[in-house]
């Protein structure tokens, strides 16, 4: 009997020595095949910088500014001039070189301001001298009212031979709640581990009612890019509000003439006890 009770006891150490084993050889194994990151970014109002370092920080990854040899460092007009014509024209503005040997990571988030519905010029200059072939490739912006997925469709048309990653964008006037939507984009992509907010679909859009055109027009007011009338909308619940999304029409003006028309796409989100703000828009 007492020789059966050794047999079962060191059986048992065994088993547990084996799976203890197993389980720090899993953990090492995972941890061998984590993804390297580089978070890298152009930024001209710190901005884009402010989200990069968020993202960086979360993650524990890499972190390398884009630098301009030649800054745009006038005034608001003339960087928009000098914007426009580098884009119109196909001028890339030369940067300095990136330190950062982007053969060894797997994934590269880039970050940027978005210019002219588009990435800011100094990132065509990276893109054109880096090899992003087989990395996966995770967007993100800064903005006055939109452009994520504008500047999303461009970065996959100039890199073909890698995988764009659903992006993050937020308007510069929003920057106050970048971190926890930081948080949350990271988490419902798999890039950190946690609870996340998982948002239902949209319903169906209905004519707006006059409350809803109220929220519409409470949310885009005094946004001088923004002259347009709600139509339709849907809206979600948020964890402490409701985020709305509307179809509205652009509405001619004598100012502005050369101003975008048709319809375009703006999602509100008016949480409880604030006044309605708009958070992306979609032309």
């Amino acid at each position: 009997m007492k020789k059966i009770n050794l047999i079962i006891a060191i059986a048992t150490v065994t088993l547990a020595a084996v799976s203890c084993k197993t389980n720090n050889e899993q953990k090492e194994a995972e941890k061998q095949e984590a993804p390297k990151i580089l978070v890298t970014y152009y930024s001209q109002t710190s901005n884009t910088k402010a989200v990069a370092e968020e993202i960086a920080k979360k993650l524990g990854a890499d972190i390398e500014g884009i630098v301009a040899v030649n800054p745009y460092d006038g005034d608001f007009n003339a960087t928009i001039e000098r914007g426009r014509q580098e884009l119109e024209q196909g001028i890339l503005p030369e940067i300095k070189p990136i330190a950062a040997d982007i053969s060894k990571y797997d994934v590269v988030f880039i970050g940027f301001p978005v210019w002219f519905g588009t990435y800011a010029p100094p990132i065509s200059t990276f893109l054109e001298n880096a090899d992003l072939s087989g990395k996966k490739i995770v967007p993100f912006c800064t903005f006055g009212s939109g452009g994520l997925e504008s500047s999303t469709a461009d970065l996959a048309k100039a890199e073909p031979k890698a995988e764009i990653l659903p992006g993050y964008g937020v308007r510069a006037a929003r920057l106050e709640a970048m971190p926890k939507e930081v948080d949350n984009f990271l988490k419902a992509n798999g890039f950190i581990e946690g609870e996340y907010t998982k948002l239902d679909e949209f319903p169906e859009q209905h004519p707006v009612s006059d409350e809803e055109s109220a929220i519409f027009d409470a949310a885009v007011d005094g946004y001088p890019m923004i002259h347009a009338k709600a139509k339709t909308v849907a809206m979600r619940s948020l964890p402490n509000g409701t985020e709305y999304l509307f179809v509205a029409e652009n509405l001619p003006r004598e100012d502005k003439p050369d101003m975008p028309t048709g319809e375009m796409k703006v999602y509100v989100t008016v949480a409880e006890g604030e006044t309605p703000v708009f958070t992306n828009v979609i032309r």
